[in-house]
């Protein structure tokens, strides 16, 4: 009989919005063949460290079972990692507190927490816990350090670094770079193959997700509740910012999902919406039978989802042995949720019975606890549990291709409940295709758009903006919702696949530092609404211009200067600038290099400029010993008092609060 093996499963501590799906295939198929499987997300250390601290907590139990040691982990932590005096002090107040008086046990207590303190800092670990075998997953080539990091500290973890296997997007395009910085030669591509990594006939990439190993970890994807999957593989395109063509060069027009959304729905509960990663599923000639089975799996027009009764499904998967570290956790977050909907003598009775089983604590929750109180509470979960139904979405989101669009398809896309349609408009040369995608979509009733502009790549600025007001405008004339992300582009291999400050040939600096200061101000996304678009980005291609060279704090705190005059007043210094100081000027600005203007020319003017409207940083706002820090919170005392005054009067006039407040708060959005 084979062994069982340990094996673990690792994403860098990046945040990210999906969660890792080829880990999700990779925990599916060792569970199938009988292993221990672990999923950690975030850095090694944090996986030792909490390793060390079980195997010291055992023995501090041993010296009092009466002490609540896990309300201090944090600390005993902290006290492994630092062999701090003062953090140990720390930890005996508590004790004490605990049990009133030690009995002579600090010794003891202290002979522990040294040797593992020791333990870790001196790496005696090593040998002592290892896997047979760790996954680590990559995404985007931005992420290059906390990866290549990620993967380097799990070699403490295993005997041979050949049992690390390192797959993804990273993987795939840098493999070449990723193996000379870390010594382990990656997976390329798919695991669309049986016998990948053991001797079998097994195909990882065709198994169902295991949803399990998403409760192991506290991070919580911002998309946490869907059937994740593909329905097509690869793309018939190869464009130069993409990475598709080279993870998946073979283009699957049709993958069937519904056997694994049963499966999902039996195992794991029912979920609420549906997220496709294909690349280009219009490109398939079997586009209306990937729509037709949608539809099947319960995604047509206007479905509601409820959600399934979690706590019975957790139970159901602690009886049968399925990951008992993600169902512990899952249950003790379903009874915490059921505590807080009790009220009254029902929440007490609940409370009592729930300390009586030490299940008011994560750390003192066990397996046996759980399914031994299930019986007691199941009727009451299920009367209070949420039964509210809730809209079902489709969305894929790597987006559709408006070359492909056509009013059959348009038709299909609407019989599904597609939030939002992403058409990408990465390229101005597109904008006919690409108002004819928009104008089709609303014609069928699909008012939730969203898309990617790509920026920083061949594209000129003013072609940015040029795409954003397209976008507002037809928002507005459509009477529908298209939110644009514009994202800045980076090489994803050649020589400079690594710099995060890559420049196109039409960009500079100061213009990308402006773009992304207008994006912090709007988190990142430009919805509906062409004064509030006009406002953000200037109302034509000049004033648009004359933003990205205005100074970063002005554009940060635009009302603020403004409103004091110092954007006038920037204005007004540049033009009177003659024409040899404006091009020396605008050279230090694009640039976006204030500290070393003396390299750039002599001239004073142009020093007494830069100087004047250019040295003012975030720093100094916020610095209560600066002038302008004082400027700034009198301009918001009265910007607060003038607030107040509207809606005191929108209190007494109804109308004015409707054609003036109102618009003004939009604004402020």
């Amino acid at each position: 009989m084979n062994k069982r093996r340990n094996i673990l499963l690792i994403e860098p501590g990046y945040k990210n919005k999906y969660p890792p799906i080829g880990l999700m295939k990779i925990a599916t198929y060792h569970r199938m063949l009988g292993d221990n499987v672990i999923f950690h997300k975030g850095e090694i250390k944090d996986l030792i460290v909490n390793h060390i601290f079980e195997n010291c907590l055992e023995k501090l139990k041993e010296i009092s079972s009466n002490i609540r040691w896990y309300k201090i982990q944090d600390l005993i932590k902290k006290y492994i990692i630092t062999h701090n005096s003062k953090v140990f002090d720390d930890i005996i107040e508590f004790a004490e507190e605990e049990i009133k008086g030690l009995n002579g046990h600090t010794a003891l207590i202290q002979l522990w927490l040294q040797h593992y303190s020791d333990y870790y800092r001196k790496k005696k670990y090593i040998g002592d816990f290892y896997f047979d075998r760790i996954y680590v997953t990559t995404l985007f080539t931005f992420y290059w350090k906390i990866t290549v990091k990620t993967i380097n500290d799990s070699k403490l973890l295993v005997k041979d670094i050949n049992d690390i296997k390192v797959g993804g997007v990273m993987a795939t395009v840098l493999s070449d770079d990723l193996e000379n910085e870390t010594g382990i030669k990656p997976h390329k591509g798919l695991l669309d193959k049986p016998g990948v990594f053991d001797n079998n006939d097994i195909i990882i990439d065709e198994l169902p997700l295991d949803y399990s190993i998403l409760d192991e970890i506290d991070y919580k994807y911002p998309e946490n509740n869907a059937y994740y999957g593909y329905m097509t593989r690869g793309c018939i395109r190869k464009c130069s910012f993409c990475a598709v063509w080279k993870i998946e060069p073979k283009f699957n027009p049709y993958i069937s999902l519904k056997d694994k959304i049963a499966i999902t729905k039996k195992k794991y509960g029912d979920q609420r919406n549906l997220l496709l990663l294909d690349n280009n599923v219009l490109a398939s000639r079997q586009f209306p039978q990937i729509i037709e089975e949608i539809k099947e799996c319960g995604f047509i027009k206007g479905a509601k989802f409820i959600e399934p009764n979690y706590l019975d499904i957790a139970v159901n998967n602690l009886q049968e042995g399925i990951n008992d570290k993600a169902y512990i956790k899952k249950s003790f977050e379903q009874l915490q949720y059921l505590l807080n909907r009790l009220k009254g003598s029902k929440q007490q009775e609940f409370y009592s019975l729930l300390k009586e089983n030490n299940l008011l604590n994560l750390e003192t929750a066990t397996k046996e606890s759980v399914i031994h109180i299930y019986p007691k509470i199941k009727n009451i979960y299920e009367k209070y549990r949420n039964k509210a139904p809730k809209t079902r979405y489709v969305d894929f989101n790597q987006g559709v291709d408006a070359r492909l669009i056509t009013e059959e398809k348009m038709k299909l896309l609407s019989e599904i409940p597609i939030k939002p349609l992403r058409i990408a408009f990465d390229s101005i040369s597109y904008k006919d295709i690409y108002v004819k995608s928009i104008k089709l979509a609303a014609k069928y009733d699909i008012k939730n758009l969203s898309n990617y502009l790509l920026y920083n790549e061949k594209d000129k600025p003013e072609e940015l903006y040029e795409r954003l007001e397209i976008n507002v405008l037809l928002s507005e004339e459509l009477k529908i919702n298209i939110y644009s992300f514009p994202m800045k582009f980076h090489p994803i291999n050649g020589e400079k696949y690594l710099n995060r400050d890559y420049l196109g040939k039409h960009w500079n600096r100061k213009y990308i530092r402006a773009i992304q200061t207008i994006l912090n101000a709007t988190k990142g996304k430009i919805g509906t609404g062409v004064s509030f678009f006009y406002k953000a980005f200037g109302k034509n291609i000049e004033e648009y211009k004359e933003l990205l060279i205005m100074p970063e704090t002005y554009i940060l705190h635009r009302f603020f200067f403004e409103e004091i005059g110092f954007t006038n007043k920037w204005r007004n210094d540049f033009y009177n600038l003659s024409i040899k100081q404006q091009e020396k000027a605008l050279e230090i600005i694009k640039a976006n290099d204030f500290n070393n203007v003396i390299n750039f020319t002599k001239s004073k003017v142009v020093h007494s400029f830069i100087e004047e409207h250019y040295s003012i940083s975030r720093d100094e706002i916020n610095n209560p010993k600066s002038k302008i820090y004082k400027l700034k919170k009198e301009y918001d005392s009265q910007r607060k008092k003038h607030t107040r005054l509207q809606f005191a009067q929108a209190d007494t006039q109804p109308k004015i609060a409707k054609e003036y407040i109102l618009p003004t708060m939009k604004g402020k959005n």
